[in-house]
């Protein structure tokens, strides 16, 4: 089945005039084809969030972790695993630096970008009440799985393909820092933690990740990669879903790892979507370390039965760390004659567990 994407127009402006225009990104939400388907207390392993940090280091707060309790680590593991007993899962890999966030707590994240109501709720509401909604959320989460602590987040789309080629023929734009900084903002005030996400277009992720290093290094910023729309020929983004290697991952895990390492901060979290096998190639050579945690997320939309054969396709049975899952407010309803999306208790049942959860 051919897929079928929605570009977004060339921006009507250079990013100093952002404030004067409507500009105009891909939309997500309509990128995705119906193809792309598809006890014990762990409140000492993880030291409470009290804010994200700022972009001044002087204002960050010290922060320190006790030790990794490693059986409890093993024991959560099992449990998103279901202790199961194929070659899958659950997947061998070094336990993580001390203040790791996976698996003693579960990620509810939303999704999109400040400049478009259309490539996610992050952008669709104004700010109270998308936090209000997004507290809502977190407490759906709390209630279906009390054991496991729910962590808000906002996933924002810091680097957004184009079906343009801009100046240097990248095919995409980097957003202005004031906006990053407005995101951080904002996620302070529901004690959020912040995913930066990549689109790279014809660009590469050597070439994008350390314009973002100032935020990365920050305790409470971690990193989304987004591999439909890298371009590795000479379709431009939307005329066909792009690819990552593992190298491409191995590049980032390993860039992201000497951050934490020179920081002295805990592991970060990168975030790789994925809907179909193609989107990544290699992918049993895609290296695990202590100081990132891999999350390996379906980003496809539908209705329930093919959203659970997607995750089962793509994530299931190429198991690399973690598992993540998406839930689109719209295309999951709507377009697919849906009366409501799947609920956190039908997320649950999935095999494995998703850790990380994003709402778009």
């Amino acid at each position: 089945m051919k897929h079928k994407f929605s570009i977004a127009r060339q921006l009507l402006a250079s990013l100093f005039l952002f404030t004067s225009f409507s500009i105009l990104f891909i939309a997500c939400s309509q990128s995705k084809s119906q193809d792309k388907t598809t006890s014990t207390d762990t409140t000492a392993q993880v030291a409470k969030v009290d804010s994200v940090a700022t972009t001044d280091s002087s204002a960050e707060k010290a922060v320190t972790y006790p030790p990794l309790d490693t059986a409890l680590y093993s024991q959560k593991v099992a449990f998103l695993s279901r202790a199961d007993t194929t070659e899958y899962w659950p997947v061998k890999a070094p336990y993580p630096r001390e203040g790791a966030i996976l698996p003693f707590s579960r990620i509810v994240a939303y999704y999109g970008n400040l400049y478009s109501k259309q490539m996610g709720i992050l952008g669709e509401y104004p700010e109270e009440e998308m936090l209000r909604r997004l507290k809502e959320d977190v407490k759906k989460w709390e209630k279906a799985d009390p054991e496991t602590p729910v962590i808000p987040a906002l996933h924002y789309i810091a680097v957004t393909a184009q079906g343009l080629p801009q100046k240097d023929n990248t095919y995409r734009l980097r957003m202005p820092h004031h906006q990053i900084d407005k995101v951080i903002e904002m996620a302070k005030k529901v004690n959020a933690i912040v995913f930066l996400d990549i689109q790279v277009g014809f660009s590469k992720v050597q070439d994008e990740v350390p314009k973002l290093e100032k935020y990365l290094s920050m305790p409470n910023v971690h990193l989304g990669i987004d591999p439909e729309f890298s371009m590795k020929g000479d379709k431009r983004p939307g005329k066909e879903i792009g690819t990552f290697d593992a190298a491409d991952i191995n590049y980032v895990t390993e860039y992201l790892g000497k951050l934490v390492k020179d920081n002295n901060i805990p592991p970060k979290i990168l975030v790789v979507h994925r809907f179909v096998k193609p989107m990544i190639t290699n992918y049993k050579k895609i290296k695990t370390s202590p100081e990132v945690q891999i999350v390996m997320h379906m980003d496809g939309w539908g209705p329930p039965a093919k959203k659970r054969n997607s995750y089962r396709i793509a994530i299931t049975h190429e198991p690399v760390q973690f598992a993540g899952f998406k839930i689109f407010y719209g295309n999951d309803t709507k377009r697919v004659n849906q009366p409501r999306v799947m609920s956190p208790e039908e997320m649950l049942t999935l095999y494995p567990q998703p850790i990380y959860i994003q709402y778009q």
